[in-house]
């Protein structure tokens, strides 16, 4: 079995659809568009410039192979990074992480309801309010799941 997977002091392994000896990827909690996910180093450090020239160029990497299948998973033609790096950029957790979702999503692609192979589509409104409700653990690993299909071919 593999090392459980931490983000801060909380266990995602569970959540978790990519991994790399050096970073990983997992589902948001409260993510505010479909694909919103999380790539983020193994090791904990405050900023970027804290990560080795290997780390750095892992999760770079994990960026660029996860962003991939965020838009064949979600049928999107673009993606927002974003990296709050720093207590100033916002960033309010131990160690930066990058964020990938859609931006370009099809008009009528809605909330998505994700299954073992198929999108469903169900009103959805981007909702980057504070006030959003956190996902149940099960919903994140059912998505967790089905994203790693696209990794291992069986999606």
């Amino acid at each position: 079995m593999s090392t459980p997977l931490l983000f801060s002091t909380i266990e995602v392994t569970r959540q978790a659809f990519y991994r790399t000896a050096l970073s990983y990827a997992i589902v948001n909690l409260k993510p505010i568009v479909p694909g919103h996910v999380l790539v983020i180093p193994n090791r904990p450090v405050p900023r970027l410039t804290d990560l080795t020239t290997p780390e750095l160029t892992s999760l770079i990497a994990s960026v660029q192979n996860v962003g991939r299948v965020v838009e064949r998973a979600y049928g999107g033609d673009a993606l927002t990074v974003a990296c709050q790096d720093g207590k100033a950029a916002g960033q309010t957790d131990i160690y930066p992480a990058l964020e990938r979702s859609e931006t370009d999503l099809p008009r009528d692609f809605q909330n998505l309801k994700v299954s073992s192979t198929t999108v469903q589509h169900h009103p959805f409104k981007v909702d980057a309010d504070e006030d959003r409700l956190p996902r149940t653990l099960e919903d994140m690993e059912q998505e967790a799941t089905w994203l790693r299909g696209f990794f291992t071919g069986t999606s």
